[in-house]
């Protein structure tokens, strides 16, 4: 076992119904980074975070997660621990925003016990960093797609956990939001308080915020590492059969990666 890992994964499947998701994956995580996971569509990055955050349990192969078998946590101290922010998200129920953020304190709040001032303060302070606090009474039913996906980011981050786990979180956000949030995020890794791992489509984006990668295919990792070793031009042809050029970009000091129009 790697004593400086906060995960472990040694060769995990999973499969829906008889269709492989995951096959033989085996991965370290070591903490305090923001690891970018990346691949083409079905490749299984959701169904990994999800099996990250145990909201589904492997076929075979295990999970340990600061050493133990994350089996073995109950599941509100796991809470306490890993936060996950969903693809797809639905809420039919008229919950108002301030009462969805506030979930994400449940862990901390005995059963039948009032949030503490305490919960409620992490509440209002995450709802204003992330500019929701002005519709804090609506329904979550009332709100566009960008504005719900804010909310359950809030949620995620008054849960205050030290792993993150973000599967295409920012998709539904305009531009400005996208980069405060992911602003936020790296805050975050930078003064050690949290381990990110962030399922994204945007190669610049990943190439911006993210110190590591990790790249799947057919459930599989095909490679992970720093982010100048695998933001390659062969790596991007070998996982999503795309021709680009890799370069450094001054302006936004780091890899940026550039595609040639192609006509059909």
């Amino acid at each position: 076992m790697d004593n400086n890992a906060i995960f472990e994964i040694r060769d995990m499947s999973f499969y829906f119904g008889k269709i492989k998701a995951i096959d033989g994956l085996s991965l370290t995580i070591s903490p305090s980074g923001f690891w970018g996971l990346l691949g083409p569509n079905g490749c299984g990055k959701s169904t990994l975070l999800d099996l990250l955050a145990r909201c589904k349990t492997p076929g075979s192969g295990a999970i340990k997660y600061q050493g133990r078998d994350i089996g073995d946590y109950v599941r509100k101290d796991l809470a306490k621990e890993i936060a996950l922010v969903p693809q797809d998200f639905y809420i039919n129920f008229s919950f108002t925003v301030k009462e969805i953020v506030l979930m994400g304190r449940h862990p901390y709040i005995p059963r039948f016990a009032s949030p503490s001032m305490y919960d409620l303060k992490i509440v209002d302070h995450v709802m204003e960093l992330l500019e929701i606090a002005k519709f804090k009474d609506k329904y979550i039913t009332e709100l566009s797609g960008g504005e719900k996906q804010r909310v359950i980011f809030a949620r995620a981050l008054a849960q205050d956990t030290p792993v993150l786990l973000l599967d295409e979180a920012t998709s539904n956000m305009d531009i400005q939001f996208t980069l405060d949030i992911l602003n936020i995020v790296l805050k975050g890794v930078e003064t050690g308080r949290k381990t990110v791992i962030a399922a994204l489509h945007n190669l610049n984006l990943a190439a911006a915020y993210c110190d590591r990668l990790i790249f799947m295919k057919s459930g599989r990792v095909l490679s992970e590492g720093s982010l100048d070793d695998m933001l390659t031009e062969q790596n991007l042809l070998e996982v999503f059969g795309i021709e680009s050029h890799v370069y450094f970009d001054e302006y936004t000091e780091s890899k940026q990666v550039a595609f040639r129009r192609r006509r059909i």
